[in-house]
Order: structure tokens, then sequence, then C-alpha cells
């Protein structure tokens, strides 16, 4: 059953009360609640010890599609370091796994296909994401709200360029100079491509958000690599179908991009309601790009990690410094948690964070 007033079911967090007024989300939507908010990407795993103990044996892929131990992993660093919010335990790949394509993840590199998608005949071969295929996300996102009570969970997805990448280059790249030819070269089939990539991920966000997840975000991990007017014509529209996924859904939109600091202003254009930032640009800087507009998350830098605490504790208390000027403020990294973190930095951040 769904209320009459959102698409969202009635049971949904946003809906129910249990998340709605949590710092996050309150954030999220432009507010300053009382206590800042915080979470890390990539907290999901990597760097804690009961995360390698949980996937003992079992491949990558494999755990994202095991219900019950997605959402275990999922539950981990909130019950750990008491983080403002779960970020849903999966890969970017995913969608196109389960859309049909065969890819995998081999340790120390990443998502690997071995039969790249180049040719306009291969990308109408692709098959569209159908929705029963969706059903090991669905049961594992209803677990994990089931267990977060007033805490939101935080869907996530892969924007078009950046499994757009994956596909053509067959792996990680960070040039994707195979990709880029291919946008320039055959624009046609470049559209097509990351049609197909927009609907996919859009249809994993949209599985994520009616099973319960209370924020979104779409992370584009290699579109730094592109010209400004690239990104513009060839990439943007796409990242902005992947969010229409959404449309009728009431849950705040997180952009975040590697490298977009010259694309900022064109992200809220894409439906983000929040733009993260990389540790490059400081956060008052990124608040006067965007015309004081914008909520930010981020930035504090993923290699300070490992600094002494003097060093780290004035740097998170200097990134929430530069983050009061925004309309509202997120805290996290400016990317993911390396996989050699101390868990216990994190929570003594997330300590300082809330003290503030």
């Amino acid at each position: 059953m769904t209320s009459p007033l959102s698409a969202l079911p009635a049971a949904h967090p946003l809906l129910d009360g249990r998340t709605s007024q949590s710092p996050l989300v309150r954030a999220a939507r432009g507010d300053r609640p009382e206590r800042l908010p915080v979470w890390f990407m990539r907290q999901a795993g990597r760097s804690l010890p009961e995360y390698r103990a949980s996937r003992a044996g079992t491949e990558m892929l494999d755990a994202c599609l095991d219900p019950a131990l997605a959402a275990e992993i999922t539950l981990q660093p909130v019950r750990r370091h008491g983080v403002d919010a779960a970020v849903f335990f999966s890969d970017i790949v995913i969608p196109v796994l389960l859309a049909g394509v065969d890819v995998k993840i081999v340790a120390g590199r990443g998502p690997v296909i071995d039969n790249p998608i180049r040719t306009a005949s291969d990308v109408l071969n692709l098959r569209p994401l159908e929705p029963e295929a969706l059903a090991p996300i669905s049961e594992a996102v209803r677990i994990v709200v089931d267990e977060l009570g007033a805490t939101p969970l935080v869907g996530f997805g892969g924007a078009p360029y950046t499994l757009a990448s994956y596909l053509v280059e067959g792996g990680p790249s960070r040039e994707q100079l195979r990709a880029r030819a291919l946008m320039r070269t055959d624009p046609h089939t470049w559209a097509a491509l990351l049609n197909w990539c927009a609907d996919i991920t859009g249809a994993f966000l949209r599985a994520q958000v009616e099973a319960g997840a209370s924020v979104v975000q779409l992370f584009d991990s290699w579109a730094g690599s592109l010209s400004r007017s690239d990104y513009q014509r060839r990439v943007a529209p796409h990242s902005r179908r992947a969010f229409d996924a959404l449309r009728g859904l009431e849950v705040s939109k997180i952009h975040f991009g590697l490298g977009l600091t010259e694309m900022l202003d064109l992200l809220p254009g894409l439906g983000a309601d929040v733009v993260g930032i990389d540790w490059r640009l400081p956060l008052d800087d990124a608040n006067t790009r965007l015309g004081g507009r914008v909520p930010l998350q981020g930035n504090l830098d993923p290699a300070l990690l490992t600094a002494p605490w003097p060093i780290l504790d004035a740097h998170v208390r200097d990134v929430a410094s530069r983050g009061q000027d925004a309309p509202a403020h997120i805290v996290n990294l400016g990317h993911g948690v390396p996989p050699d973190t101390d868990p216990t930095v994190l929570t003594r951040i997330v300590e300082l964070v809330h003290a503030l």
C-alpha cells in the first residue's frame, strides 16, 4: 500500500516517522540539525575485521546477492562507529551483472568484463534489467531497514559514465581512452550505451528506495577525466536520466563525482539535492561555486586517516568549519575508506563530529 501523497510505500521509514527527522535526512533537505551528521563512503567493509570474517570464503558479487550477508555487512559500521547512516553494501556493477553481462571482481583490480561493449551491435545485444532480478536487493534492504530503526539507509548506484567506462574498457582505467574515443567517434552508440547504463542504475536505485532507503547517492568515479563540454553534452543528461527513475519518490539525492571540481555547478540541474565534494576543493570554495544554495557532503582527506591524531583532529575541525557556510553539511570523506584504515580512527572522527 502506498501513501496518497507519495509513491513511497506507507510503511517506508520516511513516511512512518522513523527517519524523517534524523540528522542526515534533515541535512540532505537543507536543514541544520542539532547534531552534525557523518557517515563514510565505503564504510561497509574493507577496513572492518568483522567484515572480513563475514565474507571469508565468499566472492564479492556473491556476497552482494546474499540478502542476509549483504544486510549484516551493511549494519556492521553502524554498530561499530555510531555513524548517522548506513550505506547499502553492494557494488556498482551489480545491476550490470543482473542484466546479464558477464562481469567479475578481480582481487587487486576491480570489475572486469571479458567481452567489452565497444560496437553498436554490442550495445544492441544488451538486455534490460528485469524487475524480478532485483529481488535479492529489495530483500536485503528490507532486512537492514527493519534493524536500523531511526538510522537512515543510503542507497547507491554507479553513474552512467562510470558504468560505461568499465563496460568499454573491460575494467578499471584511469584515463578511459577507449570510452572517450567511442564518445566522440560514434555518438549514437555512446548515447544508447549510456541510456542503458542510466536505466539499469535507475532501476537499482528505485528498488532500494521502494524497499526502504531514505536517501540515495550516485557515484561517478571516473567522470573527472572528461572536459567540461564533453561532460555537459555527452554525460550529464544520462546522469539526470538515472535520477529521473526516482520520480515520484520523495527521497533526497546526493551526487558524488571524483574530480568534478569544474562541473560542480552542473550537478544540481541533474537532480542532485546534495553535492558531494572530493578532498581537493575546500568546502567554502565549493559553496561559493554553487552560489550558496546547495547542501554539501564531504570532504575529509582519506590520506589523513593514517596521520597522528592531532593533525587529523585539526583537519576534521577545519572541514566542519568550512562547511558552515553551506545551507547544510553532511560530513564524509572526499573518497572512500582505504582498506588499511584503523577502524578506531573512524569511530574517533564520529565522536569528534558529534561533539562539535
